[in-house]
């Protein structure tokens, strides 16, 4: 009998390399700092700031945005609440890689369904921080760089986190952030701050 491989063929190789081997060469530790929160509400302008910051010290990190992605790997994918969840599984698998390389990634996605970004977590473990800009709705309409909440509000687009579809904030995020009242270098310094605490990254030596 004959037959096409399958999922049951499949096996996951480990690596040779320790998670604390990378760390000793690179000098910090690997972490996903998941940024959450709705369309306006900043998320991918703080990944690129701490991004640049942390690459300036030295440290190897990378953020992920969710337009690009949905550019390249992810272009077969609508907004419905399926392929929603789908962009967000493949954004964590791609995250997990690269966590598994060292990298502190930073991960912007309004990410709008609780289960999802918990299935993140549990990929990552406890190399995973929830990150929740809450600016609030008011603020995300009054910057509203692409038009989007405009064009919600006049029913010409379907299926918009917080004006026709729901977003489901984290109940217990590692880090909030209120981006309507701090500025930019404000909530930079506030993640810093938060991976230099947690030990992921070094203050006095910059890695």
């Amino acid at each position: 009998m004959t037959g096409k491989p399958g999922k049951d063929d499949l096996k996951w190789h480990e690596g040779q390399v320790s998670p604390d081997q990378r760390a000793a060469v690179l000098g910090h530790q690997a972490a996903c700092l998941w940024l959450t929160g709705l369309s306006g509400a900043g998320k991918s302008t703080l990944a690129r700031a701490v991004e640049a910051t942390l690459v300036a010290r030295g440290v190897h990190a990378y953020a992920l945005d969710g337009d690009n992605l949905r550019m390249g790997l992810n272009r077969d994918l609508g907004f419905s609440p399926a392929d929603r969840s789908e962009n967000i599984r493949r954004v964590a698998e791609v995250s997990r890689l690269l966590v598994d390389s060292g990298a502190i990634v930073l991960c912007a996605f309004i990410s709008p369904f609780r289960r999802d970004r918990d299935h993140a977590r549990q990929l990552m473990g406890e190399c995973f921080a929830e990150v929740f800009l809450n600016p609030g709705l008011d603020e995300c309409e009054r910057r509203d760089p692409k038009g989007l909440y405009a064009r919600a509000r006049r029913g010409d687009l379907d299926e918009f986190t917080g004006i026709s579809s729901p977003y489901e904030a984290p109940t217990a995020p590692e880090l909030e952030l209120d981006t309507g009242a701090m500025t930019l270098d404000e909530s930079t310094a506030a993640v810093l701050n938060w991976l230099e605490a947690k030990g992921l990254v070094d203050a006095e030596t910059g890695a």
